[in-house]
């Protein structure tokens, strides 16, 4: 919002009394003056979560009382900005995100999103010709390594997109990748609190479809996908997926099933083993998520020598590909 006529505020700039202007020239200790400007202050301010719609249906902004935000929004000339879908660069219909917005607003012009890119290479194949990825493949065909899958199963495109794992799974397939674990994160913040067990079927059923892989665990994303150093939530996820444990339900629909049944939705579920399959010499570990803030913690457990977080036996030789930059310095594939 502009203001209809500019107030200027008058300034004032004075020299220390070392460093004076005499006759427009410089004293030898340096060029110093007075000086008034007139400048007219602009914030930009980014109110998170902060959107127009009309109607008072699910709709708490235009339900409480604002008398802030309506004073400016009657006083000053005003416009809506699309912050989602095309208009930000991600697929139509896709909800925008604090970092694809910032990144935009940052950028000034529309950037197609990783989710977009990545999209469009899963729909026309061209995943299949990544050269990272097939490096990859080509060191586990020869030495007989597991390929392991990780990221958060679910549509709702902020940190990732279920689509992108039958890519990953048609690929896996073609270059006679015969052992492949998925690691499954259940979202629940950026979907529905209850609809993990939607897209696992969805997943079981690009499982099927490739004739390769299976669902070995589960996680709840807020112990895997922690951003705050909450070094506790990451290594119990660490742990499910590089220490041997009991199974604990005999597929996803039952795991699912029993978090709901204890009252814990898709966002905290406890993880599960649901097969044999654990990060071992030799294998490679595939991370589908696309936004680096909430899985880059995770990552560094696994690949950083020097890892103090909490106690733990890193997997040697294992070969970690990430869909984007997590961090700059990480020793990973890109």
């Amino acid at each position: 919002m502009c203001p209809p006529n500019r107030s200027h505020s008058r300034i004032r700039v004075t020299a220390a009394p070392s460093q004076t202007k005499t006759s427009g020239s410089a004293s030898p200790e340096g060029l110093s003056f007075q000086a008034e400007a007139r400048v007219a202050p602009v914030v930009l301010a980014i109110l998170d979560g902060w959107g127009y719609r009309s109607g008072d249906d699910r709709n708490a902004i235009h339900m409480a009382r604002t008398p802030v935000m309506d004073a400016l929004w009657h006083a000053y000339p005003h416009t809506l900005v699309s912050a989602s879908g095309g208009d930000v660069g991600l697929p139509d219909g896709q909800m925008g995100n604090s970092e694809v917005g910032h990144l935009t607003i940052g950028a000034g012009r529309i950037i197609r999103q990783e989710l977009v890119r990545i999209g469009q290479a899963v729909r026309d194949g061209s995943i299949a010709r990544n050269p990272v990825l097939n490096a990859l493949a080509d060191r586990l065909v020869a030495n007989g390594g597991t390929l392991h899958l990780f990221g958060l199963v679910s549509d709702g495109g902020v940190h990732s997109h279920v689509d992108h794992v039958a890519g990953l799974l048609q690929w896996a397939r073609a270059r006679g990748l015969g052992k492949v674990c998925i690691h499954a994160l259940t979202d629940g913040r950026d979907t529905p609190d209850r609809s993990a067990e939607g897209y696992l079927a969805t997943l079981q059923s690009q499982i099927d479809a490739a004739g390769v892989g299976s669902i070995t665990t589960l996680c709840g994303r807020y112990w895997a996908m922690d951003r705050d150093n909450r070094w506790d939530r990451i290594e119990k996820a660490y742990r499910l997926l590089t220490e041997e444990s009991p199974i604990g339900a005999s597929d996803a629909a039952a795991a699912i099933a029993a978090s709901y049944a204890d009252g814990i939705s898709d966002e905290f579920l406890e993880p599960v083993r649901l097969a044999p399959g654990v990060l071992s010499p030799g294998d490679g570990f595939v991370c589908f998520n696309l936004r680096p803030d909430r899985v880059r913690q995770i990552v560094r457990g696994l690949v950083l020598e020097d890892f103090d977080a909490f106690p733990r036996e890193r997997i040697k030789d294992l070969d970690v590909v990430t869909f984007t930059q997590y961090e700059r310095g990480l020793p990973v594939s890109v």
